[in-house]
């Protein structure tokens, strides 16, 4: 039931909650428990009317970072639930980072990472079931990486034919690229829909150059 708590909890749990359009959440990083979250209104980026700012675009087309595909997923998840200034509790618990562990292991959840010096300065990691991509959380310790990986992200999508982008809930900050809030009943219908399709997620090859995310994203638009 949404909303019920759990402590027991798998990998196949996981993948049927997505399925019907819930997903978990941690109250702290110390709670082992997860309960469900089912918003009555959920934000989603329309990958034909993605809006990329001016200047993201030519960070990303000076290729500033190198981008990776899957090479780092447990070190992403890690940095998404450490503290930072100004949060320093997390809904990102042990068995959320176990449970995700696993779905990167069987194909089903993957990072976007930016790197620099050898070093991993940004990134995000999300779901990824049929023609539809759960973004669960990012994190950024230099100037626009989260934002670089978001872009990647979405060029990604557009070039493998997915069709549903679910950022969960509406932020300001994913607001300025395009997000919009829809009511549940109007996400599952999306979400009914993106099932159905068969999407590939290494589309494009595991390093791209950024004129051609550019160009994945302008086709899509």
């Amino acid at each position: 039931m949404d909303g019920a708590r759990f402590v027991a909890f798998t990998a196949q749990d996981l993948i049927d909650c997505y399925r019907r359009g819930v997903f978990p959440m941690a109250d702290a990083r110390e709670d082992d428990r997860i309960f469900l979250v089912d918003p009555e209104r959920r934000g989603v980026i329309p990958l034909d009317g993605f809006h990329l700012p001016k200047r993201l675009a030519r960070t990303v087309r000076a290729n500033l970072y190198q981008v990776r595909i899957d090479t780092a997923f447990d070190a992403v998840v890690a940095a998404c639930a450490a503290p930072r200034p100004g949060r320093e509790e997390t809904w990102i618990n042990e068995p959320i980072r176990r449970l995700y562990g696993e779905l990167y292991r069987l194909g089903l959840a993957h990072s976007v990472e930016c790197w620099l010096g050898g070093e991993l300065v940004g990134g995000l990691y999300g779901v990824s079931l049929s023609g539809a991509f759960f973004g669960e959380s990012m994190f950024s310790i230099a100037r626009d990486a989260s934002k670089v990986a978001l872009v990647h992200l979405v060029a990604r999508l557009a070039a493998g034919r997915y069709t549903l982008l679910d950022t969960q809930f509406m932020t300001e900050h994913l607001g300025q690229f395009g997000a919009i809030e829809i009511p549940r009943a109007h996400y599952r219908r999306r979400l009914e829909v993106a099932m159905t399709v068969e999407a590939d997620f290494y589309h494009l090859p595991a390093y791209v150059e950024g004129a051609a995310v550019l160009q994945a994203i302008s086709q899509a638009s």
